[in-house]
């Protein structure tokens, strides 16, 4: 079928709408352990906030990467090589932050949490980065040949549009941590949250806005143009509500925000998955890059199947851990009995 291109170009935008959505709140709050966190029991509260969730909302990037490789493999072959380095950088910082928030609790020592909440925070901010300049590099260009092979350094991906990019999600990331640990925490951390998600809206938006327009100057609609207005105004309502006091809603209109804007840019671009700022003739596009029909059709039984289960998983784990969490939920640092006589004792502080 013709149509199966373009319905999964649809369906890996819907992807990293999900990634998007659900990692960037994560990693917002891994970075607010040194912003919203004031000591060690406020950042236990944090990480609990995300603690059921986090290794659930990475499985999107695992998906999106798993589809593009699948149903356009000339796509991902040539963006893996031109994107190598901050594809390794991204992660060497997810595997940071996935260890440190599993040890963090594995010893009763300021010293060792500390150590491992700084793993948190940082990785958070270089995955965010490199996450967000290697979307932008896509949706705005590379150089790339006839091959689809890249023409330059190894730094040849780090332009303008890419940095802006990775400014955008690290910025959106702290906005959309702030309104979620508004939502998921009480006391003196969703006070301070509230008052970083008011405070700082409209300027943590402004790189990702400045990515939409770069992509909507290049290659904008009328269509694409009304999403950016319905961005903006999902925007305004959210930090009205947030204003109100109304946590949940001002999360949803966010979320609202981040669906415009991205599907701005995906309809923006289409039919082109990678273009070249060599020669649009290079481009790769929705026909060109995808594989055979066969495979399509599959991929599509498979995954009307498949993914009605995986979301119901996965919304069930938020509505069993919709609970608020504050300081008073936090127990003191124990030392736990071993098991097995003889063996190391461990602990716990999570």
């Amino acid at each position: 079928m013709e149509s199966l291109p373009t319905v999964w170009f649809v369906f890996i935008a819907v992807l990293w709408f999900g990634y998007l959505f659900l990692e960037c709140f994560d990693m917002g709050v891994g970075m607010h352990l040194f912003g919203i966190a004031r000591d060690a029991r406020d950042r236990r509260v944090l990480i609990n906030t995300i603690g059921p969730v986090w290794d659930g909302n990475e499985v999107w990037l695992i998906t999106a990467g798993a589809a593009i490789f699948a149903a356009f493999p000339f796509w991902y072959a040539s963006l893996v090589s031109a994107l190598y380095l901050p594809i390794v950088l991204m992660l060497l910082a997810l595997i940071v932050r996935a260890v440190a928030i599993e040890w963090r609790s594995k010893l009763a020592s300021p010293r060792w949490t500390f150590m491992w909440d700084v793993g948190i925070a940082t990785g958070s901010l270089i995955a965010s980065f490199c996450v967000g300049a290697m979307l932008a590099a896509t949706t705005t260009g590379l150089p790339l040949n006839e091959n689809g092979d890249r023409v330059g350094g190894p730094l040849a991906w780090l332009t303008l549009p890419a940095v802006v990019g990775g400014l955008a999600l690290v910025c959106f990331s702290l906005l959309h941590g702030a309104f979620f640990l508004a939502l998921k925490s009480e006391g003196a951390v969703r006070e301070r949250a509230n008052r970083f998600a008011q405070r700082w809206a409209v300027p943590l938006v402004l790189p990702l806005v400045a990515w939409v327009l770069i992509v909507q100057w290049q290659s904008g609609s009328p269509l694409t143009y009304a999403l950016v207005a319905l961005a903006v105004v999902a925007l305004a309502a959210s930090w009205a509500r947030s204003r109100a006091g109304r946590e949940g809603q001002a999360f949803a209109y966010l979320g609202a925000f981040l669906l415009a804007g991205t599907a701005s840019i995906f309809a923006a671009v289409h039919p082109v998955l990678l273009p070249s700022t060599i020669d649009p003739a290079f481009d790769l596009t929705v026909w060109n890059a995808a594989s055979g029909t066969y495979t399509l059709t599959v991929m599509t039984w498979v995954t009307a199947f498949g993914l009605p289960g995986v979301l119901a998983a996965q919304g069930w784990s938020y509505w069993i851990f919709r609970r608020r969490l504050g300081v008073r939920h936090m127990p003191e640092p124990h030392d736990v009995v071993p098991a097995v006589r003889g063996a190391a004792t461990d602990t716990h502080d999570a």
